[in-house]
């Protein structure tokens, strides 16, 4: 596996447990405020997997589960397996997923090798391209939300919100995508290494008059919505 970004203890990547994040290196999408942007790197250090599997084998009576993230960890074809090795320590894991790989994240939850999914709901689907900056098949995008609510695992959809790409008025296409769904959070924009030049944080939040009424209309479609 080829691992670019270790955190050891996280009290918020899964929810109501302690867990290790690992983030894998790689992503098949260019999304401009990428908070990983170092995971795209061909000069991003990769953590040798056997320092990560003893770690994790010493900790497994202090941690309670271990959070698959990235980049987008269903890219790398070992992810199964490594995830059989971390489950046969007795770890929960959670996948975090854009949600491009449907087929992948369907294996794992038929293999019961993950027991929460986190998935990231970019844009309305018509915006995919802008806000990725890629040319993905957004079917793939609709399957995996049925796959995932589908499933019996818990699970949250969540979008970051940069003004500069989405309106307020989007989020009404976005519910629509995960209408019924369990949770949905809307993350606050961040400044971050691959953000365009000529965009500020400060110009790009929405305000939380904006945000309030974003929450409203999610709310008609997921049981439970927050500002992250």
């Amino acid at each position: 596996m080829l691992i670019g970004g270790f955190q050891k203890i996280s009290l918020i990547d899964y929810p109501e447990k302690l867990a290790a994040v690992l983030f894998l290196k790689g992503c098949n999408l260019r999304c401009s405020y990428c908070h990983n942007p170092a995971l795209l790197s061909e000069d991003c250090d990769i953590y040798d997997n056997k320092y990560i599997l003893d770690f994790l084998d010493e900790r497994k009576t202090k941690l309670d589960a271990v959070v698959l993230s990235g980049g987008e960890p269903t890219l790398q074809d070992e992810l199964p397996n490594f995830a059989n090795v971390i489950k046969s320590m007795g770890y929960l894991i959670k996948l975090d997923t854009n949600g491009t790989n449907p087929h992948r994240i369907k294996e794992l939850i038929e293999k019961e090798l993950v027991n929460y999914i986190a998935m990231d709901i970019k844009a309305p689907i018509i915006k995919y391209p802008t806000i990725t900056n890629t040319c993905i098949d957004t079917d793939d995008i609709f399957k995996s939300i049925e796959i995932i609510m589908n499933s019996a695992l818990p699970y949250e959809f969540r979008t970051t919100a940069p003004k500069y790409l989405l309106e307020v008025e989007d989020f009404e296409e976005i519910g629509k995508l995960i209408n019924g769904a369990e949770k949905y959070y809307i993350q606050e924009f961040r400044d971050e290494t691959l953000l365009k030049s000529g965009f500020s944080v400060k110009d790009n939040l929405f305000g939380k008059d904006e945000l309030g009424v974003i929450v409203k209309i999610m709310s008609n479609y997921a049981n439970f919505c927050e500002v992250r």
